[in-house]
């Protein structure tokens, strides 16, 4: 079976602000031929690579990560915003486009050596993606496979990624 995921995201004109045309990945994940496709897609390109744990980012890459660590047999580790996750965290800071923001991770999700699948939605100028990265970096983990279903490529997010990561979008704006 061949799904076009791309026609299945819905653009919202002006959202959250005028001018900006939000990918609305709802409709993907509610249909479940599609939803499925886009797990089954991600595993086989991953499958062979080893990957010890999925990673995901809050919120939207959760969708995608669980089911995928849980195809893959890997285990599942969520990046938060700060203040949410309960034990001890590393965290990291990184620049948006007016001011910064954080992302932490449990000091103990990671064993050293360890080859991590970082899964998002989407891709757009790279900060949340890089800050994951050195999240993982830190723990001693390694950033084996990067995932997403959305890249903005004239946000030129791809360029902050590390080079030796393999990186997988299944949809190109």
């Amino acid at each position: 079976m061949s799904i076009s995921v791309k026609d299945k995201i819905r653009d919202i004109k002006d959202f959250p602000k005028k001018g900006i045309i939000f990918r609305d990945i709802t409709t993907v994940i509610k249909d479940a031929d599609a939803f499925k496709y886009v797990i089954d897609y991600f595993y086989d390109m991953f499958k062979d690579d080893k990957i010890d744990y999925v990673a995901a980012i809050e919120s939207r890459g959760y969708i995608f990560g669980a089911p995928l660590a849980y195809k893959l047999g890997a285990g599942f580790i969520v990046i938060r915003k700060p203040g949410k996750l309960p034990a001890e965290v590393e965290r990291v800071s990184y620049d948006l486009e007016y001011g910064t923001d954080s992302l932490e991770i449990h000091k103990d999700a990671i064993e050293p050596g360890k080859r991590v699948l970082l899964v998002d939605d989407l891709l757009a100028t790279g900060g949340t993606i890089c800050a994951s990265c050195q999240l993982i970096e830190k723990l001693g983990g390694k950033t084996a496979g990067i995932a997403f279903m959305i890249e903005l490529s004239d946000l030129n997010g791809r360029e902050k990624l590390p080079e030796d990561a393999k990186i997988v979008t299944m949809v190109t704006y």
